[in-house]
């Protein structure tokens, strides 16, 4: 389970009555709880897809070295928000993780890197397992778009609607966490909690706080649907 950064993950760790213990690893720290009869490993894996995508890459490897793979991955923080569709305080949880910006700008406009004929844009989490998840916990299911630089005006944020219909929310990791996961064949998660609208940065309007609380509430009924899913 991948977070951006430490604020993130202690927000899901809260969820969880169990004491966690750290497990260090060759580029990564995990907290390791549990919820019932499940281990969860809660990683800060850092800002953006690169670096998440390492973190990430790295926990996968050295579990499937020890001969105990995961079953999951879940790319999980706070996020921008597009209006109206995924109101400050909300949970979105991700029906496809796609990369925003991966492409080239060519003079009719930006071309994503499938249509340039290599790569891939869009991981799409197990529909039973966003469905759940999303009953679980009253959360709002679409697009989660990655990109590497933060929206900051009312342009850009009109330029990505349009491209990407569905968008509910934009992170920086998902996208990078998915791309890992992909690459060992385990099935990954995107969900996020809603801290500002995506557009001008304005940040007396941000609301981490209650954008965290909302993270830690969510986790507090995944392992219900978590375990619902692995029994289907």
């Amino acid at each position: 389970m991948a977070t951006a950064v430490p604020a993130e993950r202690d927000a899901v760790a809260r969820a969880f009555p169990e004491p966690g213990e750290e497990v260090r690893l060759p580029g990564a720290v995990l907290f390791r709880t549990t919820a019932g009869a499940a281990v969860l490993d809660l990683l800060a894996a850092g800002v953006g897809p690169a670096r998440a995508a390492a973190a990430t890459g790295a926990a996968l490897t050295a579990a499937a070295l020890t001969g105990t793979p995961y079953d999951l991955v879940v790319s999980a923080g706070i996020g921008g928000g597009f209006a109206p569709g995924a109101p400050l305080g909300s949970l979105v949880v991700a029906d496809a993780i796609t990369v925003a910006d991966l492409g080239a700008e060519t003079a009719d406009g930006f071309l994503p890197v499938t249509e340039l004929g290599f790569g891939t844009v869009t991981h799409r989490p197990p529909e039973s397992l966003v469905r759940a998840v999303a009953e679980a916990t009253g959360a709002r299911t679409g697009t989660v778009l990655t990109v590497s630089t933060v929206t900051g005006t009312a342009a850009r944020a009109a330029t990505l609607r349009v491209r990407h219909p569905r968008a509910l929310a934009e992170g920086m990791e998902g996208f990078g966490v998915a791309e890992a996961a992909d690459a060992q064949g385990v099935p990954v998660l995107e969900v996020r909690a809603i801290s500002n609208p995506v557009g001008p940065r304005d940040r007396a309007a941000w609301r981490i706080g209650d954008a965290l609380a909302a993270l830690t509430a969510a986790f507090g009924k995944f392992a219900p649907a978590l375990e619902s899913w692995k029994s289907v």
